[in-house]
């Protein structure tokens, strides 16, 4: 993990181990004027804006009590500095869960997560982290606790502050306590793949989707060279079954540098429930792709396992752990413009890697350019291309050496800025809560 140090400008960190000192710290900070920092596991600390002014990191890594855990009642009342790893595990306890794909769960932190609003592959079936908030509590900017929703999941009390502060980077208050809404455990889970020669076969699949008689939890379109050892020689994605395919299987041929036509990659389509409904849906959909003369795999049990992992860790793949973080952008489109898209991407960049969350219209993408060549590349190139294809993009992360403002990670100012602005002060007047890291 780099250091916060290294890409925020901190002059110092504090590291409060009650609620109460949280607000104790923003309370002093807001009589100084100095801005704060919060500060999770870092594993978004590349996300958004790099803010220029000095000020106070606040790690909050040490509030990571379960306040509150009534399994019956489908919810748990954590600490936002309890890990998503420490999360599932006491949920587990319980055979149940949250839902949602976060990557590097032994670092990410609960309040991160709010924080930032990610997803990964099953937020087809079941959504984002915002859509299991029931309550959070919070500081201001002035060092002000406030409160917002509850502890039970039939609550429709006041405005819904929650999913306001839901995916605000920290600058509208600094989250101390949340409740969640979880689910049971499946009974089983698993995927069904498939190897893809050109994009218009992807083109048709996809689309063949939208008659499916499944219920998928994810549907994964997967190319580049980050997906290329997928699933080769670890029985990840090829497992040994009844048609013959093995670990042994060579990977689908990418597309070269200068092609467009072809290397449209893999497709996944995973499934979960029951053991009798994930087998079912299992055998509808290899019996829809043999009618499309394509040759479905199954992957099960812990193949399954590592496949669903590996889709969910890879925005966060090669950084920051092992040095600078790498250009990743994610972009949102009809679903029905995604693969028009890739390729254009892939003619602009054919050395990057893509993942994209297909039923959603999710895109994240790696980019192979140099650091010096990025901020141009998504300038003159990507964002004009997004733009085209009428969707909207920001940068998950990038080297420091990119050169970045505020307009080349979010994109033009929304109309409703002004409001957003509004809003902002009202929960910060002095504008000290990670100042210079979100669109306004």
């Amino acid at each position: 993990m780099n250091p916060p140090e290294s890409i925020l400008p901190l002059t110092e960190t504090v590291a409060p181990a009650e609620q109460a000192a949280v607000a104790e710290a923003i309370r002093g900070a807001s009589e100084s004027g100095t801005p704060v920092y919060p500060i999770g596991g870092g594993t978004s600390l590349h996300y958004g804006a790099r803010p220029t002014r000095p000020g106070l990191g606040l790690l909050l890594t040490g509030l990571n009590r379960v306040v509150d855990y009534p399994a019956r009642d489908l919810t748990i009342t954590v600490e936002a500095g309890a890990t998503i790893a420490e999360l599932t595990a006491r949920l587990a306890s319980e055979r149940q869960r949250l839902p949602v794909d976060i990557a590097q769960a032994d670092r990410a932190t609960v309040g991160g997560v709010v924080a930032t609003n990610p997803s990964g592959p099953r937020r087809l079936l079941w959504g984002t982290i915002r859509d299991y908030v029931l309550g959070l509590q919070a500081v201001d900017g002035s060092g002000t606790p406030f409160s917002a929703g509850g502890r039970v999941v039939k609550n429709a009390a006041g405005y819904n502050l929650c999913r306001l502060l839901t995916g605000s980077l920290g600058t509208l208050g600094v989250i101390t306590q949340v409740t969640l809404m979880v689910k049971p455990m499946p009974e089983t889970s698993a995927l069904v793949a498939c190897d893809l020669d050109d994009f218009e076969t992807a083109e048709k699949l996809l689309a063949e989707m939208v008659r499916t008689e499944t219920v998928p939890a994810a549907i994964e379109l997967l190319l580049g060279p980050a997906w290329q050892g997928f699933g080769k020689g670890d029985g990840t994605l090829f497992p040994k079954g009844p048609e013959g395919c093995s670990a042994e299987k060579s990977p689908v041929p990418f597309s070269e540098p200068g092609a467009s036509d072809s290397g449209a990659g893999r497709l996944l389509v995973g499934f979960e429930g029951t053991t009798a409904e994930v087998e079912w849906m299992i055998e509808r959909m290899e019996a829809q792709w043999r009618s499309s003369s394509v040759s479905p795999v199954a992957i099960r049990d812990d193949a399954a396992a590592r496949a669903w992992d590996r889709l969910t860790q890879f925005p966060a793949e090669a950084a920051p752990d092992e040095g600078e973080a790498p250009p990743v952008v994610q972009v949102s489109l009809l679903p029905s413009a995604t693969v028009d898209f890739v390729r254009r991407l892939r003619e602009i960049d054919a050395g990057s890697s893509v993942q994209v969350h297909a039923g959603d219209g999710v895109l994240r993408a790696r980019l192979s350019c140099e650091p010096g060549e990025v901020a141009a590349v998504l300038r003159e190139r990507v964002r004009p291309a997004v733009a085209e294809a009428g969707g909207s993009m920001v940068v998950l992360s990038w080297p420091g050496g990119a050169g970045l403002g505020p307009a080349d990670v979010w994109g033009p100012a929304p109309d409703g800025l002004a409001a957003m602005r509004s809003i902002k002060n009202q929960f910060d007047r002095q504008g000290i809560l990670n100042p210079d890291r979100f669109v306004y």
